[in-house]
């Protein structure tokens, strides 16, 4: 019974890590796309 718990932390934890790195990567190429436009509106 115990393990089953700590196992289901344990799976609870690896969840939350994946959606912060999908999160984190959404937002870097949000920035990367968004940092070309803003260059390219200053540059001109």
């Amino acid at each position: 019974m115990v393990r089953n718990e700590d196992d289901q932390e344990g799976q609870g934890m690896v969840e939350y890590a994946l959606i912060l790195v999908l999160i984190a990567v959404v937002v870097i190429v949000i920035l990367t796309v968004v940092g070309k436009q803003v260059t390219n509106v200053f540059s001109n």
